[in-house]
């Protein structure tokens, strides 16, 4: 993230352990980023079905 970006996530997110976890993924290959976006895709997705039940 670039500073003003990474202010504004900071302020925005109480998990810091989250933010951590944002920052880390940034860095690794594109492939795994792929791949993580999917799963809380899928997870975010489930949990709105899951809320209308």
């Amino acid at each position: 993230m670039n500073g003003a970006t990474d202010d504004w996530a900071s302020s925005q997110l109480q998990d810091k352990e989250i933010l951590n976890l944002f920052k880390i993924v940034e860095q690794l290959n594109s492939e795994d980023e792929k791949m993580i976006k999917i799963f809380l895709d899928a997870l975010v997705a489930k949990r709105k079905i899951q809320s209308l039940a």
